[in-house]
């Protein structure tokens, strides 16, 4: 993952497809980078809140059990806290849910600028349908094939950022327990499904988690074939949303730029794309014996 660009329309299939920047908000200006914005005010409202308390930041740290350093970065913007920080601190030092109150805006920092929006209509969905050609969707991703995937970004990622949006990642798959439960779709190219990243161990725990995510009633996983000999994705991958307000968004990325669809036509193109391709595809009882196969071949 990159940066985001600058918002902007991009011409769709020859029309001009309301297409923007996955990484811009609905107000003027790009989306916070760590060190600004969400993070800044939270830093400054925790240490506001500690110095009534009459803390300082080796007392604070040893009781919530962060060092004085880590504290620092906190309250300076320099680093994302997690939700049980948060949770610790805002009780610690009797913040009656001020701190609390922005603990999924401090969450979404977390991601990279771009993907920010995507993010957020994600945790939203109640129906979310991806077609993934190189890499196994991060909804899918185990633990440490998410962290193989980081660590071989390029340029490199400081350790600090890779477990950053390992967490991050990690976190948005609590929409597989959400209730009412979203309906999800995933097509997996083979190709992605036999590219051992991360090793034999890491790629052998990827294929078990995709089998166990397809046991979920609300789930179907299908696989592409690298045999077929007609294919309606060659475009590359993309995710369909549609959010509690009936609004259908597509969601594209590519190299260091994405794009969220709006305008009906473009998400309207990618829908009927997305059912050729389920349909070219293997069913899900298919799919899911031939992850076994490949599970058998390690």
């Amino acid at each position: 993952m990159g940066d985001g660009r600058r918002a902007g329309y991009e011409r769709v299939g020859g029309r001009t497809g309301g297409a923007r920047r996955a990484g811009e908000g609905a107000g003027p200006g790009p989306s916070p980078e760590p060190g600004s914005g969400i993070l800044r005010v939270f830093g400054r409202q925790l240490k506001r809140f500690r110095l009534r308390a009459g803390l300082d930041r080796a007392d604070f740290g040893a009781r919530a059990g962060y060092s004085p350093s880590t504290i620092a970065s906190y309250e300076q913007g320099r680093r994302v806290p997690p939700p049980l920080f948060i949770d610790a601190a805002d009780e610690l030092l009797d913040a009656g849910g001020v701190l609390q109150e922005m603990k999924e805006e401090v969450a979404r920092a977390q991601y990279p600028a771009f993907f920010r929006d995507a993010a957020r209509l994600e945790s939203e969905a109640v129906e979310l349908h991806a077609y993934d050609t190189h890499v196994i969707k991060g909804l899918l991703q185990t633990e440490e094939y998410a962290r193989a995937v980081f660590t071989m970004r390029r340029p490199l990622l400081g350790e600090e950022t890779i477990e950053q949006r390992v967490s991050a990642r990690m976190l948005r798959q609590a929409i597989f327990s959400r209730w009412p439960a979203p309906l999800m779709s995933f097509v997996i190219e083979e190709a992605a499904l036999r590219r051992p990243i991360g090793g034999a161990a890491i790629h052998r725990g990827q294929l078990e988690q995709i089998l166990i995510t397809g046991q979920n009633r609300n789930v179907e996983i299908q696989v592409m074939p690298l045999e077929r000999e007609e294919h309606a994705g060659l475009a590359g991958p993309f995710t369909l949303i549609e959010t509690k307000a009936g609004q259908r968004i597509a969601y594209a990325e590519v190299q260091k730029s994405s794009s969220l669809y709006t305008d009906r036509t473009p998400v309207r193109e990618l829908e009927a794309q997305y059912g050729i391709i389920r349909a070219q595809a293997l069913t899900p009882r298919e799919s899911t014996a031939f992850i076994e196969g490949l599970l058998g071949e390690l």
